[in-house]
């Protein structure tokens, strides 16, 4: 009989315990934010949070939250304050993740301001990569802020990518080819 309660004592403690592991185990998924935490938000894999909108056939707008194939650095479990999407010039609302903000002067500035570089990881890890993404050192286009700013923005809109001088070797001739013209489609 003791053999017995104790085996039930311990089943229960066995059962308890996993739901405890399992609370603590089971951090954000994207899928069940709501739309007003969704926005740089890192799920708890790693996968950084998107915000999309689908429009049904009635016009009503529907948000929903996933998951996209970008990962944070480091980060994990994470949805940004609300004093980090003001501090850096963002909207909780934004949908999807795109560079395009990086070629506002407005918003480079507040996402290279102290309180922003200095106090929300989470964007500046967010936009550091972007900008890579776009040939783009996010500490040399902040420190570029003012009279290089613009030529940092030019070379944003350009891809970051200049095509070469040729080289000089004198005067080349050129060949003309005569080919038929081929059909458009």
């Amino acid at each position: 009989m003791a053999s017995y309660n104790s085996l039930k004592t311990l089943a229960i403690l066995a059962l308890a315990l996993s739901f405890c592991v399992q609370g603590s185990l089971g951090g954000i998924e994207c899928e069940n934010l709501n739309k007003d935490s969704c926005a740089f938000a890192v799920s708890s894999s790693g996968k950084r949070c998107v915000l999309e909108k689908d429009v049904r056939r009635s016009g009503e707008e529907v948000y929903t939250c996933r998951a996209s194939e970008i990962e944070a650095d480091k980060l994990k479990d994470w949805i940004e304050t609300d004093e980090c999407i003001e501090a850096c010039g963002l909207d909780r609302n934004a949908l999807g993740v795109s560079s395009d903000s990086l070629l506002e002067s407005h918003f480079t500035r507040k996402l290279c301001s102290s309180h922003c570089y200095d106090s929300c990881p989470n964007i500046v890890d967010l936009y550091f990569n972007l900008a890579a993404g776009e040939g783009v050192f996010l500490p040399k286009l902040c420190e570029a802020q003012g009279a290089n700013a613009r030529r940092k923005m030019a070379e944003i809109k350009s891809s970051g990518y200049v095509a070469p001088a040729p080289e000089s070797g004198g005067v080349l001739p050129v060949k003309y080819m005569v080919a038929p013209a081929m059909a458009p489609y």
